[in-house]
C-alpha cells in the first residue's frame, strides 16, 4: 500500500514539474508592444533568459535592469507587464515567479519578429484569363485565395504568380503576406483589374500617386496666389499710405499765409521823403518803418547871470 502511494507522489510530482517546463509560445513585431499574460501583485520576480530583470514586493516595482527601464512597465492594479518598443534582442524566455498570494511559476517563450512586407500586385499580361504577380520587397510567406479558399503559396519567396481564369473574374482574390507574427493583405477586384487597369498595387499605387501630387499642386497654387494678393494689397496701402502723406503735406503749405513787404523806391536815404501819415492807409498788414532827420546841434555855453 505504502509503495503504491509512493509511486503515485511521484507520478504527481513529475506532472507538476512536467507542467512549471511547458512554455507558451508568444510573438510580437519590431516597433509594437505586448503584454505577458501572468500577474505580479505581492511579491515575485520576472525573469528573462535567466536574469531577474523585474522584482515585485507589496504592490511597488523595481526594474533590476537598466535597459528595461524605459521599456518594461508593470500595471499597479493588474500586476501585469508589458514591453513596449519591441526590439529583436527582447526575444528570449520570460519566467514569473510569485513566492506569496497567487503563488505560481509560468513561463513564455517570446518571439520578436520584423513587420510583415506588404504585398503589391500587377497585371502580366491577357490572353484567355489574367495572370497577377504578388510581390513583397523582402521574403516572406506568400498566399493567393480564391474568396476563402487558398490557390497557391509559397512558404519564402519575393513574389507569387496566380492565374484567373475569363469565368473566374467576378470571384474575390486577395494576396496575403505573413509571419507569424502578423500578416497583410492586398484584395484585387479581378473583374475591374484584368479589364480596364494595367496593376492592381501598381495602379492603385500610381493613381494614389497622382492624386496627391495633383493636391499639392493646387495647394501650392493657392498659397502662391494667396502670397500675391498679400503683397500687391500691401503695395496698394503703401501707395495710398504715400499718396495721403504728400496730400497733407501740400495742404499744409496751402495754410500758410504770406505778407508782403513794401518798399519805396525814391528812398534813398534817411533824408527823402516819406509818406504822408495821414494819408489813406493802403496796405494796413504792411510794416512800415519811418525815420526822422538827424540834426547836428552846437551846445551854447551858459549865460552869465548878472
Amino acid at each position: 500500500m505504502k509503495t503504491r502511494m509512493r509511486i503515485i507522489l511521484l507520478c504527481f510530482g513529475m506532472i507538476l514539474s512536467a507542467a512549471e517546463d511547458v512554455k507558451k509560445n508568444l510573438t510580437g513585431v519590431v516597433g509594437g508592444n505586448i503584454t505577458l499574460p501572468d500577474s505580479l501583485t505581492e511579491f515575485g520576480f520576472l525573469i528573462h533568459n535567466s536574469v531577474n530583470i523585474a522584482f515585485v514586493n507589496n504592490r511597488e516595482v523595481e526594474m533590476l535592469e537598466e535597459i528595461y527601464k524605459d521599456k518594461l512597465h508593470w500595471n499597479k492594479n493588474t500586476g501585469k507587464f508589458t514591453i513596449k518598443n519591441l526590439q529583436k534582442n527582447h526575444s528570449g524566455i520570460y519566467n514569473f515567479d510569485s513566492k506569496k498570494g497567487n503563488v505560481f511559476k509560468s513561463a513564455y517563450i517570446l518571439m520578436v519578429y520584423d513587420p510583415a512586407p506588404s504585398p503589391a500586385v500587377r497585371r502580366l499580361n491577357i490572353t484567355d484569363g489574367c495572370m497577377l504577380l504578388c510581390s513583397v520587397d523582402k521574403k516572406t510567406k506568400l498566399s493567393w485565395y480564391k474568396d476563402r479558399k487558398i490557390l497557391n503559396q509559397s512558404s519564402s519567396d519575393l513574389s507569387l504568380l496566380l492565374t484567373v481564369d475569363k469565368q473566374d473574374f467576378d470571384s474575390s482574390y486577395k494576396c496575403l503576406s505573413e509571419n507569424p507574427a502578423e500578416s497583410k493583405t492586398f484584395s484585387v477586384d479581378v473583374n475591374h483589374f484584368c479589364r480596364d487597369g494595367n496593376t492592381a498595387g501598381g495602379l492603385d499605387v500610381t493613381i494614389k500617386r497622382h492624386y496627391w501630387i495633383l493636391i499639392i499642386v493646387v495647394v501650392c497654387g493657392i498659397l502662391m496666389v494667396l502670397l500675391a494678393v498679400v503683397m500687391i494689397r500691401r503695395k496698394i496701402l503703401w501707395q495710398k499710405k504715400t499718396i495721403r502723406q504728400t496730400q497733407d503735406s501740400e495742404q499744409k503749405e496751402d495754410n500758410v499765409t504770406y505778407t508782403q513787404i513794401r518798399t519805396d523806391a525814391d528812398r534813398q536815404h534817411q533824408g527823402g521823403r516819406f509818406p504822408d501819415p495821414s494819408g489813406p492807409v493802403q496796405h494796413p498788414n504792411s510794416l512800415t518803418t519811418v525815420y526822422d532827420k538827424l540834426e547836428a546841434h552846437r551846445i551854447l555855453p551858459d549865460p552869465v547871470r548878472v
